[in-house]
């Protein structure tokens, strides 16, 4: 089993909002929706690298601050024409915490 690691109460999330964490080096945006569920991926669109956590979550996606590319939070891929998917990483709530797992390192 992964291990993993508390961040913080859901509650320091708003509804429609989102936080950046730092886990083992790597960014991660922590999402939480309008329907209350808990979401993470690393913090950055696949297109140019933008900081998704500033992004305006619209259901279960993203749109990236730089150039408006809708992102699934369920699976990290680009939604509509465009291409590319980032990183999700492994979130679940226990006793109203955030619990993530640390990020797996793609290969250089």
């Amino acid at each position: 089993m992964t291990p993993m690691i508390d961040i913080g109460p859901v509650d320091a999330i708003p509804l429609r909002g989102s936080r950046s964490v730092t886990l083992d080096g790597e960014n991660i945006a922590v999402f939480r929706t309008g329907d209350d569920r808990i979401f993470a991926l690393v913090n950055r669109c696949p297109h140019k690298h933008g900081p998704l956590s500033e992004g305006i979550i619209h259901g279960h996606a993203v749109a990236c601050p730089l150039h408006n590319w809708r992102i699934s939070l369920e699976t990290g891929e680009a939604l509509g024409a465009d291409r590319g998917c980032t990183p999700t990483v492994a979130v679940r709530v226990e006793a109203g915490r955030i619990l993530l797992a640390a990020p797996i390192r793609a290969a250089a």
